[in-house]
């Protein structure tokens, strides 16, 4: 083979990795879009008459991740299974976004922790590794992570809706969520630092709760937190 002939044979395989990546590019596209209208939806929960109907804007999210489902579906048929890595870093970040979505939205439906297998279901793709096109352990633990700051916007939201026992309840919500990474051997860098700023999220809330407790707004914590 001429060094000519071994040159074309390569700018072929360019040339076919290029197209992969601009049909990728393109799915990932209207993902960005399918999680930028949930995130506009599940935000509105920050204004007083949201905090009111969660459950309302929850169903809303829930129709908005069917259309997340057929995104998905679409982009694993634009490469081979085997190659998920090598495309990885093209969708990384609004998986982790609509991870941080589904998070979110679990959590305001039932105030727990959504688990790696039920946000794979959420959004319609593998759990184990070995099946192809699946949820990768870092990006969930990524959107675990902005799920945190949310919520410390929303327990200060909260007080100003006049819903005085949603915070306490956000407080330790956070503080287990602290503790679980805390017994992460973290070596990814990037996880690393979004795990740093978990601190400032918990603090925040603290600052919250413990502002409740001086101006005796806590006293009727009891009786609605058990009519949640």
């Amino acid at each position: 083979m001429s060094v000519i002939d071994m040159f074309v044979g390569l700018q072929t395989g360019l040339s076919a990795d290029q197209d992969i990546r601009e049909e990728i590019r393109k799915v990932v596209q209207s993902l960005e879009q399918t999680a930028r209208e949930i995130l506009i939806l599940l935000q509105g929960v920050h204004q007083e008459a949201g905090i009111k109907d969660i459950p309302t804007k929850c169903v809303k999210a829930r129709e908005h991740f069917n259309t997340v489902k057929v995104h998905l579906a679409s982009l694993q048929m634009k490469f081979p299974s085997e190659q998920y890595y090598k495309y990885h870093e093209q969708w990384r970040f609004v998986l982790q976004r609509l991870v941080f979505l589904a998070s979110f939205l679990v959590y305001l439906e039932s105030e727990t922790l959504v688990t790696r297998e039920a946000v794979s279901q959420i959004l319609g793709i593998e759990f184990e590794r070995e099946k192809g096109f699946h949820l990768d352990i870092e990006d969930y633990l990524s959107g675990v992570l902005n799920l945190a700051s949310e919520l410390s916007r929303l327990a200060v939201n909260s007080v100003t809706a006049g819903d005085y026992t949603r915070p306490i309840r956000i407080s330790t919500f956070i503080n287990e969520l602290d503790f679980g990474f805390r017994l992460l051997n973290l070596k990814n860098d990037s996880l690393r630092k979004r795990y740093d700023g978990l601190k400032y999220d918990v603090k925040k809330i603290e600052e919250v709760v413990y502002d409740l407790s001086i101006r005796g707004l806590m006293k009727d914590q009891p009786t609605l937190t058990a009519e949640k």
